[in-house]
């Protein structure tokens, strides 16, 4: 029966499970068949895998040593699905991502720093280059924890991540419409939004468009279909503008995400957001979303930049329903990079069992699915 080789990280407000490329390669069996049955998908339990049953603990991080100058480590991020037999590659998971600079470190992968490790990492899903800064104390990985961040009950090691050149991954451009706001017409309604392409596609909305503060919980907002409903007529328009669809019913469910923007009620942020993400709000942000809002924040004439001003310094403080998360604005060899730290911890090293039974359910879709809405809420 093979063995699998893995190891449980924490990376942000999610858990993964990392693997080396090689150690995937199971003789008659598809990558995304070893995935869903080391998982144990589909079953809304996962019980008899390794998955924990939510879209935060079903997340697969695939790492290689790049063959790019460019770049010290390949890195594909796998989305597994949980009710069905469905592997997601479609897009990164910005909290996942804090997982590789420390594997690659403790792998021996990177020329270790005395203080500070620097780890390049690109991202096969969106070809995006990210440049870790892991803490090497003494010349070896710390991983003493004693980084917080929100929507994290204990700490963990502080991965300061830069996401370089991010604008127009998906699109092209970096407001694909080409213009810093338009509005968007949706029936007799018509909202005033920012369209933009950083990280990942999202449109940012006032929250006053539909009739809300901003403050409201998830729960709040996630028990109100017919808002919901509304919000998503918003979002498949905007799908329609940026050249992501042809029509509002052909949009993806992941991507664009949405964006619920509104002034802060104190001093802690310069903006509050409520961030929805297949169809439901987020709990926290999602990290690739947050490259956008910060991109957004800094041109003038978007909805953000309305409503928060002008930002004194390189940094945007971003109030979620989990607490504030903030992000960095510099260089990068001379190109644009805009920077978030979440907090990194290794769990457990495994060897996992891959039975020899055939997966149940209906046939097998692979890459490129999208998943249900309760099965993607956390990038």
């Amino acid at each position: 029966m093979p063995e699998v080789v893995a190891t449980w990280m924490r990376g942000g407000t999610s858990k993964c499970w990392v693997f080396e490329r090689d150690s995937l390669d199971v003789d008659g069996r598809s990558l995304d068949e070893v995935l869903l049955r080391l998982f144990g998908s589909p079953d809304p339990r996962q019980i008899d895998g390794v998955g924990g049953g939510t879209s935060t603990t079903s997340k697969a991080v695939i790492l290689s040593r790049s063959t790019d100058d460019a770049a010290d480590v390949d890195y594909t991020f796998a989305q597994v699905g949980i009710e069905q037999a469905v592997v997601d590659w479609g897009s990164n998971c910005g909290n996942c991502s804090a997982v590789v600079g420390p594997y690659a470190v403790r792998r021996g992968w990177v020329t270790v720093g005395d203080e500070v490790s620097t780890v390049r990492v690109r991202n096969t899903n969106t070809d995006q280059l990210i440049v870790q800064q892991v803490p090497t104390s003494g010349g070896s990985l710390d991983e003493i924890a004693t980084d917080w961040i929100a929507g994290v009950p204990f700490p963990g090691t502080g991965i300061k991540m830069w996401f370089v050149d991010p604008a127009g991954r998906t699109t092209g451009r970096l407001f694909p419409t080409g213009q810093h706001a338009d509005p968007l017409q949706v029936g007799p309604d018509s909202y005033q939004a920012t369209m933009v392409d950083a990280g990942a596609p999202v449109v940012i909305v006032p929250a006053t468009a539909f009739g809300l503060t901003g403050h409201e919980s998830p729960a709040d907002i996630d028990a109100r279909p017919a808002l919901l409903s509304k919000i998503e007529d918003v979002r498949r328009a905007a799908a329609v503008a940026m050249g992501m669809a042809a029509t509002p019913a052909a949009a993806a469910r992941a991507v664009p995400k949405l964006a619920l923007v509104a002034p802060p009620a104190d001093g802690r942020a310069q903006l509050v957001v409520r961030m929805l993400s297949m169809g439901r709000v987020h709990p926290a942000l999602a990290i690739t979303g947050s490259v956008g809002l910060t991109l957004a924040a800094r041109t003038v004439g978007t909805v953000i930049h309305d409503l928060a001003g002008d930002l004194p310094t390189d940094r945007f403080d971003l109030s979620t329903p989990a607490g504030v998360v903030s992000t960095w604005t510099g260089q990068h060899d001379g190109h644009l990079a805009v920077a978030v730290t979440r907090t990194a911890r290794r769990l457990a090293e495994a060897t996992l069992v891959l039975p020899g039974d055939e997966l149940p359910g209906p046939t097998l879709v692979t890459a490129g699915t999208q998943l249900h809405d309760e099965e993607v809420t956390c990038r």
